[in-house]
Parts: structure tokens; C-alpha cells; sequence
């Protein structure tokens, strides 16, 4: 019988969230959770640099959402474009079986001061995405950047709901009521 399992880096990021939330980030080793997942540590430094990495997923939302917004229509709004492309993004990462990991995620990230350092760093890399694939299909770079912001800060508001609800409503959804909110909030001030 073969001792390789599918999905190894998706075990070593559920092991490591069920680690954190028991055991607190700063107590966990990497070694506890290449074990948890059935693995070992050489393989999770395959997946991972360390193990705050392990939350962060490397750049994989920041390029699925520049490369969404370049391949969307020519003839979309920036406003449009930033919701289709989170819109895109969520429902490849957001689905309802990542619902419940999401919000255990979510209270291991707020737990602790570097892995919110952390997320303001990936938030970060995320509206820098969302702006140069704006600048790029041509709009101008004050633009994009003041539409990127919205769109990270409507993404930022969307996840937050989203992990803590408890209804099917998908994140496109309330994605989409985010980014309205958020626009409705800045011509109201």
C-alpha cells in the first residue's frame, strides 16, 4: 500500500487551523502539524515557508484576482470589474465547504498580533493586485487605486460576514452587498 495520501497541502492547512485554535499559534510546531495531517516536516516545508505561511495561501487570491480582472470584458466600470473579479475569486475560494474553516481561521488570525500584522500584509498585496490589473486594461491609476481600496475593503467586510453566518447565501453575494455598502458609505460622508 502506498504510503502518499492526496491533498497534502490542504491537510497540512486544516491540521495546522485545529492546532492553532486548540493549542494558540505560538504553541504549535511545525512538527505537531506535519503529524496531525499524517505527514512530515520536510513535507511541509514543500508546501509552506513556515507556519504562519500556512494561513496565508502564498500570492494565490492576489493572482487569481489580477488575472480575473484582465480577463474580464473591456466595456465593465472599474466598479463592475472589481465585483465580478471578487465575485470570480469567491467562488473558487470562498465555497460552503470552506465556510466553517473560514471563521476557525478567522479567530486564529485575530488571536494573534502576527498573523493580523500578516493579513494586513496580504490585504495589502491584494488591493495591489486589484489595482494593477486595473491600470492595465487602462484605467487611470488614481482610479484603479481608489477602486482597488473599495474592492479590499468590501472583500475584507465580505469574508468577515460570510465566515460568521450561518446560511447558504454564497459569497458572491455578500460580496457584491459589501461593495455596495461600502459605496453607499463613502457618498454618504
Amino acid at each position: 500500500m502506498p504510503r502518499w495520501k492526496p491533498d497534502a497541502r490542504e491537510r497540512l492547512i486544516v491540521a495546522a487551523v485545529e492546532l492553532f485554535a486548540e493549542n494558540g499559534y505560538e504553541s504549535t510546531t511545525v512538527i505537531e502539524i506535519a503529524e496531525r495531517a499524517g505527514l512530515t516536516k520536510s513535507t511541509f516545508f514543500r508546501y509552506f515557508p513556515d507556519k504562519r505561511e500556512v494561513l496565508f495561501g502564498g500570492g494565490a487570491v492576489a493572482t487569481l484576482l489580477e488575472q480575473t480582472i484582465e480577463d474580464l470584458p473591456a466595456d465593465l466600470s472599474a466598479r463592475e470589474v472589481i465585483a465580478a473579479a471578487l465575485d470570480a475569486v469567491g467562488s473558487q475560494t470562498f465555497t460552503p465547504e470552506t465556510r466553517e474553516f473560514s471563521g476557525r481561521r478567522r479567530a486564529v488570525i485575530a488571536a494573534n498580533p502576527e498573523l493580523q500584522e500578516r493579513e494586513a500584509l496580504k490585504g495589502l498585496s491584494l488591493t495591489a493586485a486589484m489595482s494593477a490589473g486595473l491600470t492595465r486594461r487602462g484605467v487611470p491609476e488614481l482610479a484603479a487605486r481608489v477602486a482597488a481600496e473599495f474592492g479590499a475593503l468590501a472583500m475584507d467586510i465580505a469574508y468577515e460576514r460570510w465566515s460568521a453566518a450561518e446560511g447558504d447565501e454564497g459569497f458572491g453575494v455578500v460580496v457584491r452587498r459589501a461593495l455596495d455598502d461600502v459605496y453607499a458609505a463613502s457618498s454618504a460622508s
